[in-house]
């Protein structure tokens, strides 16, 4: 039984720091949410360049690879979808979601929302929250921001779109790469309320 009736929309973009990703749906299918997953087309690249792996295509072997990478091989509901498949139910208005996620953002992925362009499933999916007044949240993976990235930036920000750069804190005193990862992607599931990562959340001077 999921967590939710309604499923989160999760994408992945072809932006560098894949383990964002990977330990979001680790969480969100240990606390048993329904996922429906869509990763553009670069981030087959992504995966070959930073991890060497190759990401299956088809869909069905490519909910058991996520499941693999997260190290979740039974709990919550996860469903994928191929990126050029824009007649997916995602990709309508009519399909009620919790919201979406896109993690890691690219600054093309950013530039293409800010213009209103959906050349993918991923990109249509995240444009059809934004039209339905629905939670979107985007973590960009860039540095530096360049002025261009910064206007489309506070372009989705005037539209309700909720921005968390891939920044973590320090006051929580991380000790692996895992606890630096874990708060930026507990952070950005705030943005939906969702609670569902172990984090030392800021208490305040006693």
């Amino acid at each position: 039984m999921s967590n939710q009736t309604q499923p989160l929309v999760l994408g992945v973009s072809g932006a560098s720091g894949l383990i964002y990703a990977v330990r979001m749906l680790k969480f969100l299918l240990q606390a048993d949410y329904a996922i429906e997953l869509v990763a553009s087309k670069s981030t087959y690249m992504v995966w070959q360049s930073e991890q060497n792996i190759r990401m299956p295509v088809e869909a069905v072997q490519q909910e058991q690879f996520w499941r693999e990478q997260a190290g979740v091989e039974v709990g919550g509901k996860l469903r994928c979808h191929p990126w050029g498949d824009v007649g997916a139910n995602i990709a309508s208005g009519s399909f009620r979601t919790l919201g979406m996620i896109v993690i890691p953002c690219s600054m093309a992925t950013v530039a293409k929302l800010a213009a209103g362009l959906s050349s993918d499933l991923l990109e249509r999916a995240a444009d059809v929250q934004i039209k339905e007044g629905r939670k979107l949240v985007v973590v960009p993976r860039e540095t530096p921001f360049s002025l261009i990235h910064l206007r489309n930036l506070t372009t989705l920000a005037e539209a309700g779109v909720r921005i968390v750069p891939a920044i973590p804190a320090w006051y929580h005193n991380p000790k692996t790469i895992e606890d630096l990862v874990d708060f930026v992607v507990a952070r950005a599931l705030d943005q939906l309320e969702i609670d569902c990562i172990p984090i030392q959340r800021w208490q305040g001077n006693h």
